[in-house]
């Protein structure tokens, strides 16, 4: 029997991979960075199945070149903002996605930033390997105390929900903004109290990003939400980047308006090797790893891989994005 032809954009996690390969003839993208535009469009022609990554914007130019035989897109993520699926599902395809294995890893990296942010810790081991450290002093790298402070979570999802969860360990006040969540029952049985935008963005000792990029929160962190904010605060993205204007936040930590931020994506991503920001000491950035732990992404990649396979086998996908595909007659 011919096995379903499919191409997957990057090297996976071996748990899903395996899997691929023992179902599909799979042809694999070998690079460490992604596929450019024009072998993308190259590697798709003729398949059955596509799995890939954020990296890669699935167009309905994509959709096209990968012809009428494409049954499945599997998209090895949570988001899926690179993915046309209004297109996808005019053409019967359905998108599989990665939902809710990544909450508590990320809450996890998120707090570890926030940690990070307030006690200086990568100033700190700079400053130790560069040789300044000559003895202890009363007002060396003075960091800000989390417990007892008051943290905003902007977007009360999984992961905002995650957020607030390990700042009750701390006994910090949450304050959270959600348009879409604001009478939230977890909310109540932690304490966590639903405030408009301005209060959290005036109140918080510590803001938190985890709204989805819409529209509406495209650079909703600008200069405007910056000059609300104390000059103590420190900002921690681990949504998308664009939700944070980077030339909002230059001005903000070089003049003083909030004290130190800590990002897991950038705008653009990756940033620019010559972008301002890079120079900045009470800036933390990483390379967009929130997710970045052995079992989350193992799990990710079978996730993706059984979308992937249920959608060659002409199986409803476990996780879609787009289940009316299968309404449609």
């Amino acid at each position: 029997m011919t096995k379903p032809k499919v191409f997957v954009t990057r090297i996976i996690p071996d748990a899903g991979i395996d899997m691929v390969l023992d179902y599909c003839d799979a042809a694999v993208w070998q690079e460490e960075l992604p596929p450019p535009r024009s072998e993308l469009i190259s590697n798709v022609k003729g398949i059955d199945g596509l799995l890939c990554l954020l990296t890669d914007q699935i167009d309905a130019e994509l959709m096209e070149a990968a012809g009428s035989g494409l049954k499945v897109i599997s998209n090895h993520a949570v988001g899926f903002d690179n993915v046309d699926v209004a297109e996808a599902t005019r053409r019967r395809i359905p998108v599989g996605n990665t939902p809710g294995v990544l909450t508590d890893t990320t809450a996890d990296f998120a707090f570890a930033l926030l940690m990070a942010a307030a006690r200086r810790v990568v100033e700190a081991d700079r400053y130790t390997r560069a040789g300044r450290w000559k003895t202890w002093g009363p007002k060396v790298l003075l960091g800000q105390d989390v417990s007892g402070a008051t943290l905003g979570i902007i977007g009360f999802g999984r992961i905002g929900k995650g957020m607030a969860k390990r700042a009750a360990g701390f006994d910090m006040r949450v304050l959270f903004y959600d348009p879409f969540c604001s009478d939230d029952p977890y909310a109540q049985e932690i304490g966590a109290k639903s405030v408009d935008l301005e209060t959290v963005l005036s109140q918080a000792d510590f803001i938190s990003v985890h709204t989805p990029l819409l529209d509406d929160t495209h650079h909703l962190i600008n200069d405007e939400a910056f000059d609300r904010m104390k000059q103590t605060a420190i900002l921690i993205n681990t949504s998308r980047g664009p939700v944070v204007d980077p030339d909002a936040l230059y001005r903000a930590l070089t003049g003083g308006s909030i004290a130190a931020a800590a990002l897991d994506v950038t705008d653009p991503e990756p940033i620019p090797k010559d972008s301002p920001l890079l120079t900045l000491e009470n800036l933390i950035i990483a390379p967009h790893i929130a997710s970045g732990s052995v079992a989350t992404r193992d799990k990710m990649a079978t996730m993706a891989a059984a979308n992937l396979i249920a959608g060659l086998k002409g199986e409803r996908l476990p996780y879609c994005v787009n289940p009316e595909v299968y309404n449609q007659s």
